[in-house]
């Protein structure tokens, strides 16, 4: 059956829309659906049926976009891509891969002992990212603190989680962050990960129920400087830790998501130490069967 994906894009004339990609043509389901958070909230208790739904949604759509006139820089004037989130605050996982965890422990002042034991711990890293309304859409531009000399982003698989604690799909996430300041003092990760301009999702939430076993894919970035790579990485999810429902079950302990919640799932590909992101760079993180999400790098 043909892959759907879940949409946001801005229409010059009718504002915020929420739609289903089906390959290159988003259609227009706003009416049907209402908003990311209304559609999360109806899922929950019955994520194949609410797909489904949105499958037949698409034969009333008033009108279809092709999706390479949603790729530009956001301008009012203009179709372009956003978030694909509204409401849903962004959490995220960390020290899930071992790159990750041989990276923080490189970074550290203090050899980085707690990032070790956190990677084999029972309990994960869970931290606040980013409200709904600070992501940042593909094309749109991506922060980098001015306080801050070693900057890189962080490319992660981002889970789509409804207020049942369902996992309905995932798409992808850029988690931008200051190496400096996080490898001074782990207390510092609030200032090192949560800022303006941090976190990027997009373009598209692919749709499917995530149980215990990730999706099975390829991630990979670029990061082109005056047109000319100058990184190149790639990971896969095989090589995550920990299982998906066990750090969905640990954010949703004490914590409820009545218009559900958009978890990143940790990252595998760290740049070099020598390497710091500066002002103008594009940051392009691609997971297979996905897409592609573009941003380019500003000083905040």
């Amino acid at each position: 059956m043909t892959q759907l994906f879940l949409v946001r894009f801005h229409d010059p004339a009718l504002g915020s829309r929420v739609g289903v990609q089906i390959g290159a043509t988003v259609h227009d389901v706003t009416e049907e659906v209402g908003s990311v958070a209304m559609w999360l909230r109806a899922s929950a208790g019955r994520v194949d049926a609410a797909i489904a739904d949105l499958r037949q949604a698409v034969h009333s759509s008033p009108y279809t976009v092709p999706t390479d006139a949603l790729n530009h820089e956001p301008a009012p004037d203009r179709l372009h891509w956003l978030p694909p989130v509204d409401a849903q605050d962004v959490w995220a996982a960390g020290v899930t891969y071992e790159r990750s965890r041989i990276a923080r422990q490189e970074e550290a002042k203090d050899g980085g002992d707690v990032y070790a034991r956190v990677y084999v711990a029972e309990r994960p890293e869970l931290f606040f990212k980013a409200r709904g309304p600070w992501v940042v859409g593909p094309y749109d531009r991506v922060g980098i603190r001015h306080d801050a000399t070693w900057n890189v982003p962080e490319p992660e698989l981002v889970l789509i989680i409804n207020p049942a604690l369902e996992i309905v799909g995932f798409t992808i996430g850029s988690d931008m962050s200051s190496r400096d300041i996080e490898g001074e003092n782990p207390l510092y990760l609030p200032q090192a990960k949560i800022y303006t301009r941090s976190c990027a999702l997009g373009p598209a939430i692919a749709l499917g129920k995530v149980d215990n076993v990730w999706p099975a894919k390829r991630i990979a970035m670029q990061i082109v400087r005056n047109g000319a790579v100058v990184f190149s990485g790639e990971t896969h999810t095989g090589k995550i830790r920990r299982r998906p429902d066990e750090l969905v079950a640990y954010l949703g302990r004490a914590l409820k998501f009545p218009d559900g919640v958009a978890l990143m799932s940790g990252t595998g590909i760290v740049p070099e130490d020598t390497f710091t992101l500066t002002a103008g760079d594009e940051v392009q993180i691609t997971i297979e069967d996905v897409g592609t999400l573009r941003n380019v790098v500003a000083v905040v």
